[in-house]
């Protein structure tokens, strides 16, 4: 609910000065709403009216910092002017009153006014003509309805629309918020995807040339130094290929070239003659059927990130790749030897691990990486059944 000013604002107080000024008009002109010889009147004479006139116009002040109050006292108002002769500028800034009560007033007010006042105006048509006999009589329920109904059931109306207004306001707000949260999600769940993919694509060239640009410093031999040279070169020449395909695949108007960028499973031999190439001993076993794309480009970058790990950290021995397909998950079990390293090592961030953790998780998978005896073990598990039943 708005909260009510605290003093009138500008709208209220021309009003009220145009309410005082056409009753003023009115009675200097003489015209009044009976004459004053009426039975009604009580308080005859021009001067008596002015003084409802005045109460009511002041009760406009307050239509809304204080609608059910300027309403009270303007009802008490307007029965005094019913003893005098009556102004109709009285009258109509009254409707007015009754109008702010039910549009600025309370909630409660809001509903229990247009109820009292179309009661008052069913009684005020149906006892006059039982005690009076004559359809004359139901004049006066006519006129308190519009008097004090009809300006009441309008406000309501107005009320419930501004309220309907209001609530559409609410939900488009929070929509746009809810629509604002979902976009900073995707963005951040892009910028991590494209992080992860960054990194297993440059991690495994950059920490080779790290490592063999390490050994041709330390070693003074050329014959030693002209291989690492050229290791060097080859993983210098196919990072930048990497790169300059995760770049084409964003740049806008270049998606046709992401499923050729996308590496599968049928990549794996690839993948390990590189790593012997870098100088690791690995053995491939790999056992699996036809795997969904997202599992399978999951697995070959958990393989390629566990080779890039034992390249920068694994010490001298054998390297295991092992995949296994059960009925409803693909297995993955990459070991290396775990120990001391005379090696240089390429330093590391975690970076690796986060990523290949993620990815599991991403697929309703599992992921465990750490030491057993002598081996440094990577164990993943990625669910087949739910993405198979979402891909048909």
């Amino acid at each position: 609910m708005t909260p009510r000013p605290l003093r009138p604002p500008r709208f209220d107080m021309g009003v009220s000065l145009a309410g005082l000024a056409g009753g003023l008009l009115l009675w200097g002109f003489g015209l009044g709403v009976r004459p004053d010889t009426d039975p009604v009147v009580l308080f005859g004479g021009r001067w008596a009216l002015l003084v409802p006139l005045a109460v009511v116009a002041c009760c406009e002040l307050l239509r809304r910092t204080a609608p059910r109050t300027a309403l009270a006292v303007g009802t008490l108002a307007l029965a005094a002017d019913v003893m005098t002769q009556g102004s109709i500028a009285t009258i109509v800034m009254y409707t007015d009153l009754v109008y702010a009560a039910v549009v600025y007033g309370t909630p409660a007010t809001a509903r229990r006014l247009p109820w009292v006042t179309g009661v008052l105006t069913i009684a005020a048509a149906l006892v006059p003509y039982a005690v009076w006999r004559v359809p004359e009589a139901l004049v006066l329920g006519l006129v308190v309805g519009a008097v004090t109904f009809g300006p009441a059931s309008t406000g309501l109306i107005v009320r419930n629309h501004r309220d309907a207004a209001e609530a559409a306001r609410l939900r488009a707000e929070q929509t746009a918020l809810l629509a604002e949260m979902d976009r900073v999600q995707a963005v951040t769940a892009e910028r991590a995807r494209m992080a992860r993919e960054l990194h297993d694509m440059v991690a495994n060239h950059l920490s080779a040339i790290a490592i063999h640009s390490t050994a041709a410093l330390s070693l003074d031999d050329p014959g030693t130094s002209r291989e690492a040279l050229g290791v060097i070169r080859e993983n210098s020449v196919q990072g930048l290929s990497e790169m300059r395909r995760l770049i084409g695949i964003l740049r806008d108007g270049e998606a046709d070239r992401e499923p050729a960028a996308t590496p599968t499973l049928d990549g794996l031999g690839a993948l390990v003659e590189g790593a012997r190439a870098n100088g690791l001993d690995v053995t491939l076993d790999a056992t699996y059927d036809d795997v969904p794309a997202p599992v399978e480009l999951a697995a070959y970058r958990i393989v390629q990130e566990s080779l890039t790990n034992a390249l920068k950290h694994a010490a001298p021995g054998r390297v295991t790749v092992c995949l296994r397909r059960p009925a409803d998950a693909l297995d993955i079990r990459v070991t290396s030897p775990h120990g001391d390293r005379d090696a240089p090592r390429a330093p590391g961030s975690g970076a690796g691990l986060v990523g290949m953790r993620e990815r599991a998780a991403l697929l309703d998978g599992t992921f465990e990486a750490g030491p057993e005896g002598t081996l440094w073990v990577v164990r993943a598990t990625l669910p087949l059944t739910d993405i198979e039943q979402g891909d048909t």
